[in-house]
């Protein structure tokens, strides 16, 4: 990266570091259970309420318990299910004329991050119905009260319920960009560790590598705050003791509780603190081809925190630490490497295969263009790198393309 553009992003992340008091960051309070939900609608009077969830989770049967109670308060749910894996800005728009087709007054999200991403964006195209949503990505470009929204996690990894994004895909352009605004935060979370049991093992680890992804990048970035590093410190170490056990006995409740628990503390942190290159490139590749986002990082987070080598080794070391994989005597060096490969193990326990993102050659410039313009200069990573340099995480799965072709 040239010196001048080096300079610019680290002033710029400065800037944001010293303001980080001043910011009005807040956390959602906390609600025990569905049935927590209805004397708070009751005491806001609330005759309607959108429910926005996608078609899996429907069909699971994991809004049912919701509706129903729904119903017997007599509060009017119209539900918008249609959200996809990365929602899309059609997703949106159609959420947000549903919500003013039928006279709501409260959003409800139900779901992974997807569908808390588009509830927050359903939120924002309400609060702005003359803006688009191209219009406001990047950064504090609502300024406008959103609609009460409660965030209800049926995963624990994406944090969504506690941070100040949405990432919205344009489909057109399979250009995926994140919206940051501080009334994005979610006013209200819904934590059940009953309403997980239904995972199938793969999205458990997957959302719970999505988590680590979040702690991780938050903690070994160069805009921490107290706060936020004891949260990423705690997040991990709930992570390292309880994601394996919530993986191989679905209803360990204890087990799934405590990864709720950290990936609410995990995205408290990257709200703060912010995330970094491992959230760049997983974006561009679920804009493109539609990778499930907590996959794309949990492949990529060991090979990305590989490439910041020494600028990371302290604080990797520390990480490791807090995992139990280590005792502090070693060298920040070695304290690293155990880390990393604690993480590639993970992977493999999981079966988190790193044949599972595709990749064409053709597209990598592009995608490394996308990278780079969404982290520099906003994400404080611990090495600065170009769009060219970025290039080297999208190749390997660019040649695993190939090898399978001719096989």
């Amino acid at each position: 990266m040239f010196i001048a553009k080096r300079a610019y992003c680290r002033i710029f992340q400065t800037a944001f570091r010293i303001a980080i008091p001043v910011l009005p960051y807040r956390k959602p309070e906390i609600i025990e259970g569905f049935s927590g939900l209805i004397p708070l609608l009751k005491k806001q009077q609330i005759s309607s309420v959108l429910l926005v969830t996608d078609a899996g989770i429907r069909k699971a049967g994991l809004t049912s318990p919701l509706e129903e109670l729904l119903a017997e308060a007599e509060i009017h749910c119209s539900i918008y299910d249609k959200t996809t894996a990365n929602p899309t800005v059609d997703n949106v728009e159609e959420a947000a004329k549903q919500y003013t087709e039928n006279g709501c007054q409260v959003i409800i999200a139900l779901g992974g991050g997807s569908s808390i991403d588009c509830a927050k964006a359903c939120g924002a195209r309400i609060a702005k119905p003359r803006q688009s949503l191209a219009q406001m990505k990047g950064l504090l470009k609502i300024h406008k009260k959103l609609p009460t929204l409660i965030a209800i996690p049926t995963t624990a990894g994406t944090g969504s319920e506690t941070t100040l994004a949405a990432v919205i895909t344009d489909p057109k352009s399979h250009h995926k960009y994140p919206i940051n605004d501080f009334c994005l935060i979610p006013r209200y979370a819904v934590l059940d560790p009953q309403i997980t049991r239904s995972l199938p093992p793969a999205l458990t680890a997957s959302t719970g590598m999505d988590a680590l992804t979040h702690a991780v990048e938050a903690y070994i970035g160069r805009s921490t705050t107290r706060q936020t590093r004891e949260d990423a410190l705690t997040a991990v170490s709930l992570i390292f003791e309880n994601l394996s056990r919530a993986y191989h006995d679905g209803n360990d409740l204890e087990a799934r509780k405590n990864m709720l628990h950290a990936a609410y503390l995990a995205g408290s942190a990257f709200t703060v603190s912010y995330v970094g290159y491992v959230h760049a490139v997983a974006h561009s590749l679920g804009g493109r081809y539609g990778t499930p986002h907590g996959l794309a990082n949990a492949i990529l987070l060991p090979y990305v925190l590989e490439a910041y080598g020494p600028s990371a080794h302290k604080k990797l070391h520390e990480l490791a630490k807090a995992a139990g994989l280590c005792d502090g005597s070693e060298s920040h060096e070695e304290g690293a490497k155990r880390f990393i490969q604690a993480v590639q193990d993970m992977k493999q326990e999981y079966h988190l295969e790193d044949s599972s993102i595709r990749v064409a050659a053709r597209d990598i410039p592009r995608l490394s263009y996308f990278a780079s313009k969404e982290a520099n200069p906003l994400y404080p990573v611990p090495k600065l790198m170009n769009r060219k340099e970025l290039e080297q995480f999208y190749y390997p799965f660019a040649q695993a393309r190939r090898k399978e072709h001719d096989a």
